[in-house]
């Protein structure tokens, strides 16, 4: 079974990691994967040139060099998210990739992703109460609604 893992940061990685471990079994891949959404000031701002990385050589600004500064955000921000659940995957030998992508639609970019990959099923937090009024405009209840793969919601610890 191929699982993709949804996280924003608040996943527990130990019992992510070993649902996820027997989700796959010794054939299966996971795919961990993060969706930023870029504010439209910080996208304006790299555009226009105002923000510059620490380490970016001073020179003219271009369109190619914000779309590059934005992907090189969104890829160290995704990085740094899953980073636990990927380690807690690697230390249980579980094949693991990651994604990270750029969108307005959180919970589209997920399904979408999980069609591209071949997901079997998608793994996600669940950050507030499931019988709550709140939570059915959540994330993570939208891409239980829309998708048609079983998705399993993991509570954060209490």
């Amino acid at each position: 079974m191929d699982v993709l893992i949804a996280t924003a940061g608040v996943l527990p990685p130990g019992p992510v990691a070993d649902f996820v471990e027997l989700l796959v079994g010794t054939q299966g891949n996971a795919t961990v994967m993060n969706v930023t959404q870029a504010p439209a000031e910080f996208l304006d701002e790299l555009e226009d040139g105002s923000w510059q990385p620490f380490d970016a050589p001073a020179g003219p600004t271009d369109r190619d060099r914000a779309a590059r500064e934005a992907d090189r955000y969104i890829q160290e921000r995704g990085a740094k998210i899953v980073a636990p659940v990927v380690a807690a995957l690697r230390l249980r030998d579980v094949e693991t990739a990651t994604l990270f992508v750029e969108a307005d639609d959180v919970a589209q970019a997920i399904i979408d992703i999980a069609e591209r990959v071949g997901a079997d099923a998608i793994v996600m937090g669940a950050t507030r109460r499931l019988f709550d009024e709140m939570s059915w405009t959540s994330v993570s209840m939208t891409v239980t609604a829309r998708s048609s793969l079983p998705v399993l919601l993991i509570p954060e610890p209490s």
